[in-house]
């Protein structure tokens, strides 16, 4: 299976385990790609070019010579191919739960705008009840404050919930504990039947899968870039605006960034056009280049290899899981059904913390997420299936 591998040469791109890591002469298996993505090996280059040339030979001239005003929307429109979208939507900077916020409150803004006389007010937030908590918490500070209540269901149950009220809708494209895929196209398409903007949030999607974000009129998207994308810890988060919803996108923080005329300086704010509305305070530039080294590996892949790849190692980690491990001592609660499965594979045990401390001491490192889940992301950049086969015979070995 290695040897038919058509993404096999992308692991000589990123930083990985050799046998002399480890004990016993055994190469770590990295499976938690889905948490934080492996080191690409032109990042510490680029690095140290951005620290010691750019900023201490040119300092504040890097601002233009070395192009730091225009990162957010050029990473962002490296970005783009990867989940779909056109150039000019997307752009990079502050943290996934920034992002989260500045969709969403803008999502029930534009939702309210035109409303015909008497219509209920477009008052609810649905979210998923299912979500990584910070949306969350971030769903209920927007409520809050644009004066909307919460409506908290599964993605199955999405359509069911919808009505005239309906002003936003704040999805996960995958299920962070379970790694199920939801369906993205038909949940956008309900939403806007009801009249209501869609808002995905991708950080387990995107990199490992097509996402296809303008082709199926998604609104408004957010997604970190340390997963997948091996932008590395705290990598800044990037925000998808549809071009149609550009000139009516109201952030909330409305920062120097996104003016019209930043260094106008001007006591009103004017909105810029384009993504550049996405961005409020100065950029975070070492991170952020460090994020744009980071997606070179991405020269020459397809997204639609990668998800052929991540399918088959699925598949293949499930297969020898029922090979490996003694029956009865785990059970999947990943879908089996590809068209349901993201990039990742859960499995329920008893005692998933203290089985998960023991792999990661024999080198397979994967994660747990409590009370009973160890989760194992496969990033097809630069796992094999050889390590896949080990991880499971330690798997078994560790239960048994």
């Amino acid at each position: 299976m290695d040897v038919a591998d058509g993404l096999a040469a992308l692991r000589d791109r990123f930083v990985l385990d050799t046998a002399s890591d480890h004990a016993g002469g055994a190469a770590g298996v990295y499976l938690d790609g889905n948490s934080l993505g492996a080191l690409p090996r032109a990042v510490p280059g680029r690095v140290e070019d951005v620290v010691r040339r750019q900023w201490g030979e040119l300092r504040i001239r890097s601002w233009d010579e070395s192009g730091w005003w225009t990162a957010p929307e050029r990473i962002g429109d490296r970005i783009a191919p990867l989940v779909g979208a056109a150039p000019g939507q997307i752009v990079v900077g502050d943290s996934t739960s920034v992002n989260v916020f500045k969709a969403l409150v803008a999502a029930v803004r534009m939702a309210g705008e035109g409303g015909s006389a008497g219509a209920a007010p477009r008052d609810e937030i649905v979210v998923d009840a299912s979500t990584f908590p910070t949306d969350g918490y971030i769903a209920e500070s927007a409520a809050r404050m644009t004066g909307c209540r919460i409506v908290p269901v599964l993605p199955a149950d999405v359509p069911g919930a919808l009505g005239p009220r309906t002003a936003a809708v704040l999805l996960n494209h995958v299920d962070y504990r379970t790694g199920r895929l939801h369906d993205l196209p038909g949940l956008t398409a309900a939403v806007h039947a009801a009249g209501a903007l869609a808002v995905w949030d991708l950080c387990h999607s995107a990199g490992a899968l097509p996402v296809e974000l303008d082709a199926h009129g998604v609104d408004l998207a957010v997604g970190c870039t340390y997963k997948y994308l091996n932008g590395g810890p705290g990598s800044p988060a990037y925000l998808y605006v549809r071009r149609e919803l550009q000139p009516r996108f109201d952030s909330p923080l409305p920062g120097w960034n996104s003016h019209a005329e930043p260094f106008g300086m001007r006591p009103e704010y004017e909105a810029g056009s384009g993504a550049v509305r996405g961005r409020v305070g100065t950029p975070d530039i070492l991170s952020m280049l460090a994020l744009e080294a980071a997606l070179e590996v991405w020269d020459g892949v397809s997204i639609e290899a990668v998800r052929a790849k991540s399918l088959a190692l699925t598949d293949f980690f499930l297969e020898c899981v029922d090979a490996y491990v003694p029956r009865g001592l785990v059970e999947s609660v990943t879908p089996s059904a590809h068209a349901e499965r993201g990039s990742q594979v859960a499995l329920r045990c008893e005692g998933a913390g203290d089985v998960m401390r023991r792999l990661i001491e024999r080198g397979v490192v994967g994660d747990y997420r409590a009370p009973d889940i160890l989760r194992f992301g496969f990033t097809p950049l630069y796992v094999s299936f050889t390590e896949v086969e080990r991880a499971t015979r330690v798997l078994g070995d560790v239960l048994a």
